[in-house]
């Protein structure tokens, strides 16, 4: 591994430059961690292995590092219980228990948690994860607000993956929330890990429970009405409740549901119903179309029984209401520069040429400009690719090819033969008044 001289992060061997600096690289073992009054772990090695390099963050139950696996020769995340926490046997039980999901979990979606071990010489608790380069949605939502449909499909899609093979187990999250979906950013778009699987509802036969029955778990913004109750009978349609919460936030830069405090969050959740996220997003920059109102009205329900019944079903009726075409394991995967794409033609071919208010057969303006778009063209949404919006164009041009005036080509001949039957029984009748 290298390390930067001066942030102290670590790169793999391969890397010549810190993107956050600039400074060279050099290898780790030639890069000493300075000491630090305020926190002595750092330089250090834990349990053995675990080499502290920097601190990353603070939370809390505990701080996290960046660090090196000195057996594996590989970088990650090392978070140090603090000790109040490790004192709790509850919370010492469910960061066990999030190392133990991590084992019946795929990864390509959800973290990896390595470890999960105290630490002898001192008697620190630590878990230890793979490291993550991004951000939590939370942090990204502060800054923009809102999000791209693209990137919120993506998104939901990949998350959907993640959860429906836990939910299969199965396994509740029951803690979905922006602060729970790391982004981690790629050329094609984000790459998404859910974090925290340390509140899961096991349900699985013979599992054990760590949450007295009528307790809530939960962050109160995204809870399911069955889960602000502390019910029992709490599902995978928790988590579908949640991830509608979390697609509505991003589509429309708020929650569903507000107030001033938990109590008075959670009875908004039993008790009101959210506005449609086509009206409450219309002054987003992305504003959503109307066919996501009743996606997301399904997903909120107050009653688990009709509710949509998995989080797959979730992303595919959201990416199909912005006019996409398949479902979420294609969307998972596919570049959102495609998806953008896909749903600009999706949603400009979903509207038809019958739907717009043109007359295909009007006259051109002779005051318009000579560059001016057809009628066909002007009405056309903004943000259409340009292929598809040539495509349309020639359709027009084809459909009204050698026609006199943009007019059909029947009108002069009907035109002509009325004006001769009129002239002709003009003249008869003429004829006869004569004689």
């Amino acid at each position: 591994m290298k390390s930067c001289p001066q942030c102290k992060r670590v790169y793999p061997d391969d890397a010549g430059f810190c993107p956050v600096d600039g400074t060279g690289l050099q290898f780790a073992s030639m890069v000493p961690v300075d000491q630090s009054t305020d926190d002595k772990r750092l330089g250090t090695k834990l349990a053995g292995r675990y080499e502290i390099r920097r601190v990353v963050a603070d939370g809390g139950m505990g701080r996290v590092y960046e660090g090196i696996d000195k057996q594996t020769n590989s970088r990650v995340a090392i978070k140090v219980l603090h000790d109040d926490v490790a004192k709790d046997e509850i919370s010492l039980e469910r960061f066990k228990r999030e190392y133990e999901m991590s084992k019946r979990l795929p990864h390509d979606y959800i973290v990896d948690v390595l470890d999960f071990q105290q630490d002898p010489p001192t008697g620190a608790w630590l878990l230890v994860m793979e490291f993550l380069d991004g951000e939590e949605l939370r942090l990204v939502l502060k800054r923009e607000k809102s999000l791209a449909p693209e990137r919120v499909v993506r998104m939901l899609s990949q998350v959907a993956m993640g959860l429906d093979v836990a939910h299969n187990i199965p396994i509740v999250h029951r803690d979905l929330k922006p602060d729970n979906l790391f982004l981690c950013g790629t050329r094609e778009g984000d790459v998404v890990k859910i974090l925290d699987f340390g509140s899961v509802k096991d349900k699985t036969k013979d599992a054990k429970k760590l949450t007295v029955l009528g307790t809530t778990i939960g962050s109160p913004y995204y809870m399911a009405p069955e889960q602000a109750q502390g019910l029992d009978t709490l599902d995978a349609r928790a988590d579908v409740f949640a991830l509608a919460a979390i697609a509505y936030e991003c589509i429309c830069g708020t929650v569903p549901f507000g107030g001033t405090n938990g109590p008075s969050i959670l009875l908004a959740i039993m008790t009101k119903d959210p506005e449609p996220p086509s009206l409450k997003g219309a002054s987003q920059k992305w504003p959503p179309p109307s066919a996501v109102d009743d996606v997301i009205e399904v997903a909120l329900a107050k009653n688990p029984n009709i509710r949509t019944k998995t989080v797959g079903e979730l992303a595919d009726a959201f990416g199909r209401a912005f006019g996409l075409v398949g479902d979420h394991r294609i969307w998972a995967k596919t570049p959102v520069a495609e998806l953008a794409r896909q749903i600009s033609s999706g949603q400009a071919a979903k509207m038809g040429i019958s739907e717009l208010a043109v007359d295909p057969f009007a006259a051109p303006d002779p005051f318009a400009a000579p560059n001016a778009l057809s009628p066909v063209a002007a009405a056309l949404p903004r943000g259409m690719d340009a292929a598809f919006q040539q495509s349309r164009e020639l359709e027009y041009e084809q459909s009204t090819a050698g026609l006199p005036g943009g007019r059909p080509a029947w009108v002069i001949p009907v035109v002509v033969g009325v004006a001769a039957l009129v002239l002709g029984g003009g003249l008869a009748l003429f004829a006869a008044l004569s004689h």
